[in-house]
């Protein structure tokens, strides 16, 4: 069982240094209304750092990473038409990927056995070489092939309501990184059908809107769990997004926050570690954030 102070926290004020401007949901609000709500659990505090150039290159192309820098340097506000950038975003993405690493060096340490980081921007539509749907740098991804490099096998389960199209991009033809979503389909960014399944590493699990506790509940039960059984990671990567709550305006779930609590205890009896993704209604967010950490530090 996970004791309370071997819960990690990975936080750093230069997320709220990305702006994506007036009315944009990605917005800097959303992690002062986590922050606020989580205040007073017991939860270790993991310093972030930044990602080295290598780290991130485990995940990106190198000209990716160039072209990225430059763009933002030269004072982009946008990299497409939802994925929004000012002059601190490209400082912001990297200590996002890099506090994704910090947790993965802490629990490689012995110092945490679960842990969640609370950053933005967000990661899993970011692809090889592509900027994505809010998203910069993936940031599970990167983790994913640090954990890799240090001997570990690893599952990402991604229940954010959105196809993480940038992770599956990434591992596409990496056998030894299991890779699952749980998303609304059809919707955006129009991937993730069960046929995709990459080396066999792959399962997809689309949903349709409207889809509530039951249907997440029985995915988990007759799709999740048994793929991870099988596969027997060392570690589960959690995409951690929370855009599926009844309360959220990008998609149409019908999840409480009681459900991502319940989605958490599914996934124990392996060390669990949570990059925060989406979720845009701030109320619903921030519960399911803390429903989450409570089952985390409860075991």
């Amino acid at each position: 069982m996970f004791l309370s102070v071997r819960t990690g926290l990975a936080k750093d004020a230069v997320f709220q240094r990305h702006r994506t401007g007036a009315g944009h949901p990605e917005c800097p609000e959303r992690l002062p209304a986590i922050l606020e709500r989580i205040e007073g659990l017991e939860l270790a505090g993991v310093a972030p750092r930044d990602a080295t150039r290598a780290e991130l290159e485990a995940a990106h192309a190198a000209d990716y990473l160039t072209w990225l820098g430059e763009r933002i340097a030269r004072g982009a506000s946008h990299l497409d038409a939802d994925t929004a950038v000012g002059p601190d975003s490209y400082a912001a993405a990297v200590r996002a990927a890099g506090a994704a690493l910090a947790l993965g060096e802490a629990w490689l340490a012995g110092r945490i056995e679960a842990g969640f980081a609370c950053v933005r921007p967000p990661g899993h539509h970011a692809c090889h070489g592509r900027a994505m749907g809010f998203c910069l740098f993936n940031n599970i991804a990167v983790l994913a092939r640090f954990l890799q490099a240090a001997g570990k096998t690893v599952c990402i389960v991604d229940w954010d309501v959105h196809h993480g199209n940038g992770t599956q991009d990434i591992f596409w033809t990496d056998a030894d990184v299991g890779y699952c979503s749980l998303h609304q389909f059809p919707f955006y960014p129009g991937s993730g059908t069960p046929q995709e399944t990459g080396a066999g590493n792959i399962l997809n699990i689309p949903l349709a809107a409207g889809s509530g506790s039951a249907e997440y509940r029985a995915a988990f039960e007759e799709q999740v769990l048994p793929w991870l059984d099988t596969r027997a990671p060392d570690v589960v990567l959690v995409s951690a997004g929370f855009d599926a709550h009844v309360r959220d305006p990008l998609a149409q779930m019908r999840l409480s926050s009681d459900d991502f609590a319940e989605f958490t205890r599914m996934l124990l009896g392996r060390p669990l570690l949570s990059v925060l993704e989406g979720g845009y209604d701030l109320e619903g967010l921030a519960s399911s954030v803390r429903a989450h950490l409570d089952a985390l530090i409860a075991g």
